[in-house]
């Protein structure tokens, strides 16, 4: 499983704007130039970000984007899923029949029940984390993280 560059950089840009303080935002060409990435590329990110409503554009010459709801109320799950989809959905199996018209395992498969628990694994935590945690510094996300992990084993022991 990878991690895809647009993912990647998907998610900076989403973090890149979270920390913008201006109300009108930040640009397409400043975006580029503080992450390193082409403007079309930049471009092509925001599109998907703004189509899914995660951020709004501000008009005129030195608009830019600007998150569309509260950063505490946007989470990096969001974000993921308007970059990339799911990493599993129910509809997977139905594309990967090999040449078959319904895939030999469809009745009882192993391996779908193990990407189903990645998938909730995922979104378990991915849920709980938003851009708000996001803009803090690495150690402080890493608590942030581990505070997820614990409270969801405590609840496996109650």
């Amino acid at each position: 499983m990878k991690i895809t560059a647009q993912v990647e950089y998907g998610l900076r840009i989403m973090v890149r704007i979270t920390r913008c303080t201006d109300e009108k935002g930040i640009s397409i060409p400043q975006l580029s130039e503080a992450e390193g990435l082409s403007v079309n590329y930049v471009a092509k990110l925001t599109r998907l970000l703004r189509i899914e409503g995660l951020i709004n554009s501000t008009r005129g010459h030195m608009g830019g984007y600007v998150l569309a709801k509260p950063a505490a109320a946007i989470t990096v799950n969001d974000t993921l899923k308007a970059l990339s989809g799911k990493l599993f959905d129910k509809k997977f199996c139905d594309s990967h029949a090999g040449i078959m018209r319904l895939c030999t395992n469809s009745v009882d498969c192993s391996i779908r029940s193990l990407w189903s628990m990645m998938q909730a694994t995922l979104d378990n935590l991915l849920d709980k984390v938003t851009m708000a945690d996001m803009i803090k510094n690495e150690k402080d996300v890493s608590g942030v993280l581990l505070n997820i992990i614990e409270a969801k084993a405590n609840e496996f022991k109650n």
